[in-house]
């Protein structure tokens, strides 16, 4: 998501041409195309009856943060089911809708906004595996979905050392691409090691659900759309690059996973505009994590 706590500043991102092109048609995954020697440690498929998210699972981060999360945000997060339900139909949603009188108070006066943010701090955390999540977007102007990790240890190590690996984010002006983007000490917010993938044609990530997946291990983290690699971030290939700026590799602690749909923000420079209809959902169908014996 971003510079938890700091502005992050858009980053100029390279549109991968590591998908069958610049963009490239991405075919759905299987279960299939997952490794054989991969076990599932943890899951949410989101089966549940209509109501909040699995409280054994997942607790809410609620309110506006620190001028907006660090980020110029325009939400305000709620642990209401107004933003943040399981829809009984096997789905998550996180709803983004314009705030109702009276208004709650955020960083620039009422807010505009409110959404969800929930998180697995405190109710699971891991180190390397496959991650991923089948998830479909919102559409629109401010809209700022995504899926990330961030270092259990953040409230011992603040960010960015703790580190933070953004398996999938994306800027609402841009419907057609999504990033992925890794922070760390020396590396964050405008100087973060980030990727941009986008599909071809006239579709755009909110049409239909895709799988936004990372495989971390030891030696670096590989990003994915639809079981198709875009972004490498290989450890040795970093190291030579941090070690000379006396930065250092934050990929070997244990993270918990987030999932928030933002309004506004630095990442996604322009706010919501006369084009952006709300409410705007964001649907995940669920998130796993994998890893090998």
């Amino acid at each position: 998501m971003s510079a938890r706590g700091q502005g992050f500043a858009a980053t100029a991102a390279v549109l991968s041409c590591l998908v069958g092109g610049c963009g490239g048609d991405l075919s759905p995954i299987t279960e299939a195309s997952l490794d054989p020697a991969l076990r599932l440690v943890w899951a949410d498929e989101f089966n549940g009856p209509p109501g909040p998210p699995d409280p054994a699972s997942w607790t809410y981060d609620l309110g506006g943060g620190n001028h907006g999360w660090g980020n110029n945000e325009l939400e305000t997060y709620t642990d209401s089911t107004d933003n943040v339900r399981v829809n009984g139909n096997g789905q998550l949603e996180i709803v983004a809708r314009k705030a109702q009188s009276p208004r709650p108070t955020c960083w620039y006066g009422p807010c505009d906004y409110t959404s969800g943010r929930i998180t697995t701090k405190g109710r699971f955390d891991e180190v390397y595996g496959h991650v991923e999540a089948r998830i479909q977007i919102p559409r629109g102007h401010g809209m700022w979905p995504a899926f990330w990790a961030l270092g259990a240890d953040i409230d011992q190590v603040p960010w960015p050392a703790c580190g933070e690996i953004d398996v999938m984010e994306n800027s609402g002006s841009e419907p057609a691409i999504v990033h992925g983007t890794v922070h760390g000490p020396g590396y964050f917010g405008g100087s973060a090691l980030t990727r941009a993938v986008g599909l071809t044609g006239a579709e755009h990530f909110a049409d239909n659900f895709h799988v936004f997946a990372v495989d971390w291990t030891p030696s670096g983290l590989t990003f994915s759309v639809d079981g198709r690699a875009y972004f490498k971030q290989i450890r040795t290939d970093s190291e030579a690059l941090l070690e000379a700026q006396r930065h250092v590799w934050a990929f070997d602690r244990r993270f918990f996973l987030l999932l928030n749909l933002a309004v506004g923000g630095n990442f996604v420079a322009d706010p919501p505009d006369g084009t952006t209809v709300f409410p705007q959902t964001m649907r995940v169908d669920y998130v796993r994590w994998y890893q090998k014996p």
